[in-house]
């Protein structure tokens, strides 16, 4: 697990929900009790429904920060907040299912995490506000009208992840590199735009990127072992390949491939490092959009879209033995350590 705690990296993004969090102070009691009984006077009860593409863990992550953002400014889950947690499991049929269940339920609002849950959400549901996360371009996936007026009840926060960074990063790990290879799933309309943004900063950088796409996790060992002769992988925030990383890192670890994630959850899956977000502190965030929409009556057609402002380095030196790579010593000294 990470040697920092939430609380600890919610700090990254307090300047971003000061505002909120002023709001929330007025709302709650004086009272420290823990239990809730005098935080959560004066709290209209809410019922959430949450659809979740996937478990994975940067996904999971997301959720359980948008769910601690309501207990933090006072709610009490099982007395002033219900959520409704629905997973998909990757299928988006049951995406589409899950956010019809919700349009026609007495949900107050919805959080859709991933694209794919957005858009059905999205799709599905006019009536009531509907927050997502864990989205790369919401404009691209046609969730809003633009990331500074989304035009209708739908906003949230966008994963774009720092890929000129992270491509650098691979030159600092593997400096001999030349060929960056790609896995995603082709039906993600998230990682295409992360592919397409990969592809150019690669040319500032000189290296030429190598994809291969899936349209089941079942393809994923297959199609890293198509990339053929690349000295690194990158794997975006692809919620299919994400899943199933095991079967890439598996791979890897035979052809001595480093193997660079776009997010944290994939170093703990195997890959040797990345500089990305903090996903619980993302889904926070979230949350304290939801808590702006649900006490204070804020309007998301006019919400702009928030973009996470901290990147952490995460390694796993346990990852780079494997593939027979050192992390840098610079990189190090700015890390968090999983294993």
């Amino acid at each position: 697990m990470r040697q920092t705690s939430f609380r600890r990296r919610a700090l990254a993004v307090a300047s971003l929900t000061a505002a909120a969090a002023l709001t929330l102070s007025a709302c709650s009691s004086s009272s420290s009790d823990s239990e809730g009984g005098d935080d959560a006077a004066g709290l209209e009860s809410v019922k959430i429904g949450i659809s979740q593409l996937v478990q994975h863990p940067a996904l999971d992550s997301a959720t359980e920060g948008f769910k601690q953002a309501f207990l933090d400014a006072g709610y009490v889950e099982g007395e002033t907040v219900e959520f409704d947690e629905q997973n998909a499991n990757g299928e988006q049929a049951t995406a589409v299912t899950i956010a019809q269940t919700f349009a026609s339920s007495d949900a107050d609002l919805v959080l859709a995490v991933a694209t794919p849950a957005a858009q059905a959400a999205a799709q599905a549901i006019a009536d009531k506000p509907v927050l997502f996360t864990a989205v790369t371009d919401a404009v691209s996936a046609e969730l809003v009208d633009s990331n500074e007026e989304p035009g209708a009840n739908v906003t949230g926060t966008s994963d774009m992840a720092p890929l000129s960074d992270q491509l650098e990063m691979i030159t600092q790990i593997v400096p001999d590199a030349a060929k960056i290879g790609i896995v995603y799933a082709s039906g993600e309309v998230n990682s295409e735009v992360q592919v397409e943004a990969a592809q150019e900063a690669a040319a500032d950088l000189d290296l030429e990127i190598v994809t291969k796409t899936v349209t089941t996790a079942n393809d994923i060992a297959q199609a890293t072992e198509a990339l053929g002769d690349v000295d690194a992988i990158y794997v975006p925030t692809d919620n299919m390949v994400v899943a199933g990383i095991s079967s890439l890192i598996q791979v890897a670890e035979d052809k001595q491939i480093p193997v660079i994630g776009a997010e944290s959850g994939t170093v703990e899956g195997g890959a040797i490092a990345t500089l990305g977000i903090d996903y619980e502190s993302l889904g926070h965030q979230t949350g304290e959009m939801a808590i702006k929409i649900l006490q204070d009556g804020a309007d998301p057609a006019t919400m702009p879209v928030e973009f996470a402002s901290e990147f952490t380095y995460v390694v796993n030196p346990g990852a780079a033995e494997r593939m027979g790579v050192e992390i840098p010593q610079e990189i190090l000294d700015q890390a968090e350590t999983v294993e």
